[in-house]
Parts: C-alpha cells; sequence; structure tokens
C-alpha cells in the first residue's frame, strides 16, 4: 500500500462524535452549497416579479412563482444526471467536486449578467450543478456505513444539520444585501459561499479515504457518442418547445412537473428489469414506490416557503423587529432555525432507540400528516388583515415544518442508501430526489391557485389533502415494511 493510500485509509477510519471523520467533510461542503442555493433562491422570486424600479424583472407574480417552483424542481431532477455521471463516468467523489464548480460558475452568471438572460444562464448552471453535487453527497455518506449499522439515520440527522446550517445562514446574508445594495451583489455572495465550500472540500478530501473513488458501472468507449447524440437530442427538443411556445415562461412548471412525473415512471421500470438488480433488491425498490410518492406530497407543501410563503411574507407579514423592518426574504431563514436546534436531539433520539425506533414507513407517515397539520394552522391566521401577520407566529408554525421535515427528510436519505441496488447506487439516490423534484415543481403549479383572499380553503385543502395522505402510507406501512427485505 502506498504512504498516500495508507494515509488516506487511517484517516477514513477516524471517528468523530462516534461517526466516521468523512462524515465532517461532507456536512461542511453541503453546508456551504446550501448557503449559495437558498441565499439565492430566496430572493429570486422577488427578483422576478419586483419591479424595475425595485431592481427586478417586473415578471407577473404567479409567472415568477411557477419559475421558481419549476427551477427547484429541475434542481433535483439534474440528481438523475449527476448519478449518471458519478455511476458511469466520474465517480461520486469527484463529481461532487466538479458539482460544485459547475453552482459557482451559475452564481457568478445571476451576479454579473443583466436581466432573463443571466437568470437563464445563471439557473441551469446551478441546476446543473447542485444536481450533481447534492445526490452525491448524501451517497457517499451513506458509504461510510456499513449495511445496517444503527448510526445511520444519526449521521444523516447530522449531515442534515450542515444543510440548515446554510439554508439558515444564506438567506440572512442575501437578503441584506437585496435590500441595500441590489440583489446582483446577493447573488454574488452565493457565489463566495460555494467557492468557500469548494476549498473546504479539497483541504480535507483525504478524509474520505478511498470511498466514492470507484466507477461502479464505467461507460465504454462505443457508448459515448450515442450518449453525446442524446444530450444533443435533449437540448435541441427543449429550444424546438421554446421557439414554437410550447414551452413558456407561464406554463414551466406545469411542463416541469409532468416531465418530472414521466421521468419516475421510466426510472422506476428501469430498476425493477434490470439484470444487474437482484430479487432482494426488486423488492426493496418497490417498498420504495410508496415512500417516493408521500416524498413528493411532503416537498410539494413544504416547498411553498419559496413560492407561496414568500409571496406571503411579503405582502401578509409584519417584520417589524424592534423598530426595525428585517427583510421579506428572511422567511427562508425561520424554519432551518427549528432544524439546528432539533437535529441533535433527533439524531441523539434514533441513535439511542436503534432498532425500537418507528419503521422508516411509519416516520414517512407522520412526516407527511405533521406536514399537513402545519399548512391547516395558517387558516388560524386567515383573520389577519393587509401586512399585519406576525413573523413570530409564522415562526411558530414553521417549527411543525422542522419536525416533519425530521421525521422525513434525513431519514428517506438514510433509507434511499440501504434500499438502493449495488450497481445503481448513486442513481437510486437521484430517484429519491426526483421524488423532490416532482413536489417542488407542484409547489409552482399550487403557487397559482393561492389568493390572499382565500386563504382558508388554500391552506386548508392542501393540509387536509396532505393528512389523507400520510394516513393510507400509515396503515400500508407493515406491507412496505416487509417489501424493504431487512432495512428497517
Amino acid at each position: 500500500m502506498t504512504g498516500v493510500a495508507h494515509s488516506a485509509q487511517r484517516s477514513a477510519g477516524r471517528r468523530v462524535f462516534g461517526h466516521p471523520v468523512g462524515l465532517v467533510n461532507l456536512f461542511g461542503v453541503e453546508l456551504w452549497e446550501r448557503f449559495s442555493f437558498y441565499g439565492m433562491l430566496t430572493i429570486l422570486g422577488y427578483y422576478l416579479y419586483y419591479s424595475a424600479g425595485e431592481g427586478g424583472l417586473g415578471l407577473e407574480q404567479s409567472t415568477a412563482t411557477g419559475i421558481v417552483g419549476a427551477y427547484g424542481g429541475l434542481v433535483y431532477l439534474s440528481t438523475v444526471l449527476g448519478g449518471w455521471v458519478a455511476d458511469r463516468v466520474l465517480g461520486m467523489e469527484r463529481t461532487v467536486f466538479y458539482g460544485g464548480v459547475v453552482v459557482m460558475a451559475g452564481h457568478i452568471a445571476l451576479a454579473v449578467i443583466p436581466g432573463l438572460p443571466g437568470v437563464g444562464v445563471g439557473l441551469v448552471l446551478v441546476a446543473l450543478g447542485s444536481g450533481a453535487l447534492k445526490a452525491n453527497a448524501s451517497a457517499l455518506l451513506g458509504t461510510l456505513y456499513d449495511t445496517g449499522d444503527a448510526r445511520v439515520d444519526g449521521g444523516f440527522t447530522l449531515f442534515y444539520l450542515g444543510i440548515n446550517l446554510g439554508s439558515f445562514v444564506g438567506p440572512l446574508i442575501t437578503g441584506l444585501l437585496q435590500d441595500h445594495v441590489g440583489f446582483h451583489y446577493g447573488f454574488g455572495a452565493a457565489a463566495v459561499g460555494m467557492a468557500l465550500g469548494l476549498a473546504q472540500y479539497m483541504v480535507f478530501r483525504r478524509n474520505l479515504g478511498t470511498h466514492g473513488r470507484e466507477i461502479p458501472n464505467p461507460l465504454p468507449r462505443n457508448e459515448i457518442g450515442p450518449v453525446v447524440g442524446v444530450v444533443v437530442a435533449a437540448v435541441a427538443l427543449v429550444v424546438l418547445a421554446v421557439a414554437i411556445r410550447l414551452l413558456t415562461l407561464g406554463n414551466l412548471s406545469d411542463v416541469t412537473t409532468v416531465v418530472i412525473a414521466l421521468a419516475a415512471i421510466v426510472y422506476f421500470a428501469v430498476l425493477l428489469n434490470s439484470r444487474k438488480v437482484t430479487r432482494i433488491e426488486r423488492s426493496r425498490v418497490r417498498a420504495f414506490i410508496p415512500l417516493f410518492l408521500a416524498n413528493a406530497v411532503f416537498w410539494s407543501l413544504f416547498q411553498q416557503i419559496f413560492t407561496v410563503l414568500a409571496v406571503y411574507s411579503d405582502e401578509r407579514m409584519n417584520w417589524s423587529l424592534f423598530g426595525w423592518t428585517a427583510p421579506s426574504n428572511w422567511i427562508g431563514s425561520e424554519e432551518p432555525v427549528w432544524i439546528i436546534v432539533l437535529s441533535p436531539l433527533f439524531a441523539a433520539m434514533w441513535t439511542k432507540l436503534g432498532n425500537r425506533a418507528p419503521t422508516t414507513p411509519h416516520k414517512f407517515a407522520f412526516g407527511v400528516i405533521g406536514m399537513g397539520v402545519s399548512f391547516l394552522l395558517f387558516v388560524l391566521l386567515a383573520g389577519f388583515e393587509g401586512k399585519t401577520v406576525p413573523a413570530l407566529l409564522v415562526f411558530l408554525i414553521l417549527g411543525g415544518f422542522a419536525v416533519s421535515e425530521l421525521l422525513l427528510s434525513p431519514i428517506g436519505l438514510s433509507v434511499t442508501t440501504q434500499l438502493a441496488p449495488a450497481a445503481y447506487r448513486a442513481q437510486m439516490m437521484s430517484l429519491y430526489f426526483v421524488s423532490v423534484a416532482l413536489g417542488t415543481a407542484m409547489s409552482g403549479v399550487l403557487s397559482k391557485y393561492y389568493d390572499p383572499d382565500h386563504e382558508i380553503a388554500y391552506f386548508g385543502i392542501t393540509g387536509l389533502v396532505a393528512i389523507a395522505v400520510g394516513t393510507v402510507v400509515y396503515f400500508l406501512a407493515p406491507r412496505v415494511s416487509r417489501l424493504m427485505e431487512g432495512v428497517h
């Protein structure tokens, strides 16, 4: 064994708070990536629909929120491409690094290129880069634990703490910059954040050891041409759809939702029919289907923080704090506060309970039901008139969002790595993010139906539908657990 390889293996064998030391590096890079992503996302909608005099582009509000939802969906859909690149071309570890480089380039484009061209170039690059980084960072973390390791849920919950530290700080900084010096400075701060994440990742790369360096299913040279052809055809198809106005800014979220749903169907068909997937692995993929659907419903409500609730924050909430008015986009930092406080408690709880904890399907059910109940609480605020809803009351409701998220999201990341077929580890994580993509795109579709004059109907119906879905998952949980074949 070479000195470098021995050093890497020794580093990877170290523990921090009982977890592999590589968790620290992935925690950090995800923190900075989420700092840049959510810092940009929380001001994006305002940039799109604020008037030119306010520094924005003056789009229709419903169009702007639809674009934000569609963009978020495309970010998570691009994890499919990121997973494919990792499994076939670069391996997970290198895909994480190059994905971060592309993210940084996208934020730079948003910061320096004015108008819709900057939005187009910047969002495409951020979507592709985030897709490459996000799925593979999560999948790479899963490789640090052996199958059946009781620490894995706790490790992913700590990883989730890093995500939410970035999600908390990013909007605070970009919101202040937007208010005081303009939107493009906020986008520039997002680029700086990603640069810091890349620097940290490079310095501590050795802590990952050899994990994620292998390419599980290398792409043969004779397949490179057809792959390039598919990419060119896909780009040409999008350009044609735009040229004939089949795809417009107004219907972007609807089209994106349909495309993501079709992609999910194709993805499941590939996994269930692949000769590289064993009988037990195929059963586990089937178990993933109801979890996939529950996850999509959850995120269709949660991601409205950046669509409906962004507008709600701007037009309905009173952000006056001791005589000073905080930026409206700070609603994006309220929920992560709860995650930061609660993540260590949930991590300790799952680690202490071990195999005595509720099964994964039950956790999913509780998460979706909790999200529905949280949405119903907004009905109680419908009596406030104008811009008078106290930020503190919304903060308390978002505590319900956080508890629901901790019951479902880090658990979803964790169980996906355990249910994944060996030949499709990174791509299975991509499939998990396709469910997030579907829900996120749906948040843009649903945002078109929001009307401040009909808040009781909007929040009431969406909340009740989520509760109904969670209840169905709860009663299906025993059957789903049997299909999971040994995964708790």
